[in-house]
């Protein structure tokens, strides 16, 4: 267990580098999830972890303890209503808008990779119903260990068991030992890159749609604002800005008309200063 001190520190240093608010009841979680990294880096307990990440001046002991304090809690087609919705309604209007061109998808914090994946699998249903689906998705997270599993494609028996048909496990996945291995062809379709969502995601390009679930309650209300804003700055004109159920947009983001959960910006809209 962390002492307030480390604790305190340890807090201050992850919001820094993630944005994450780490409330004093997640110290024993926090500890116990800090004790492997501890481990492979050679110190016995966490508190000289802590202690050695004080003093060295480049940073990477706490990015690494960012990195596995990053929440990782996700699941295939969750929030099945959503995608039903992007799959009935959002996504054909955003390819009629872009008629012959391609509609791009940004999956914000995307963990371990099952949202994009499970975008890049209806996708490829919709494409065998004979809709011309030019899409093209994009996939970001702030933890290269996150985005590395992700890329791999490999899940568990319990990840695969979570939100996924036993249909859809057969179509695109097949066995590799005791995991199994998302088709290639799925794993070609998502464009993987570690981005952080505390800082302007400009180059991405500009999306017609972007899904940012379940990652806004662990800031903040003021970064929550300002991550919303940053994300609304790469919207096209009626792009559409989703967040997970049962989440509010907070006041204070500017150049978004909200309507039936989802955030639209409006053509000619401009993000006030």
């Amino acid at each position: 267990m962390l002492n307030d001190a480390e604790f305190a520190l340890v807090a201050r240093e992850v919001k820094l580098r993630s944005g994450a608010v780490l409330t004093r009841e997640l110290a024993n979680a926090a500890s116990l999830r800090l004790t492997p990294l501890a481990r492979r880096e050679n110190f016995a307990t966490v508190p000289e972890l802590i202690a050695a990440a004080r003093i060295r001046p480049d940073g990477a002991l706490w990015n690494a303890m960012a990195d596995a304090l990053a929440l990782s809690e996700t699941r295939f087609f969750r929030d099945r209503a959503l995608f039903a919705r992007v799959r009935d309604e959002i996504l054909p209007a955003a390819l009629a808008r872009r008629a012959h061109e391609r509609v791009r998808i940004w999956s914000a914090a995307c963990s371990t990779g099952q949202e994009p994946y499970s975008l890049a699998m209806m996708i490829e249903e919709l494409r065998q119903q004979g809709v011309n689906a030019a899409v093209e998705v994009v996939a970001t997270d702030f933890s290269q260990r996150l985005i590395d599993k992700a890329r791999s494609g490999l899940y568990t028996q319990f990840e695969v068991q979570r939100g996924l048909p036993i249909r859809k496990l057969i179509a695109h996945f097949e066995k590799a030992g005791d995991l199994w291995r998302i088709a290639d062809r799925l794993r070609a379709a998502v464009s993987y890159e570690c981005w952080n969502l505390l800082r302007h995601p400009g180059h991405l390009g500009q999306f017609d749609i972007v899904l940012c679930c379940h990652v806004l309650p662990s800031f903040d209300a003021q970064t929550r604002v300002e991550v919303l804003s940053r994300i609304a700055d790469t919207l096209a004109p009626d792009g559409m800005l989703i967040l997970g159920a049962g989440e509010t947009f907070p006041e204070g983001v500017a150049g978004l008309t909200l309507e039936n959960g989802i955030a639209t910006k409006r053509s000619g809209a401009r993000r006030a200063a």
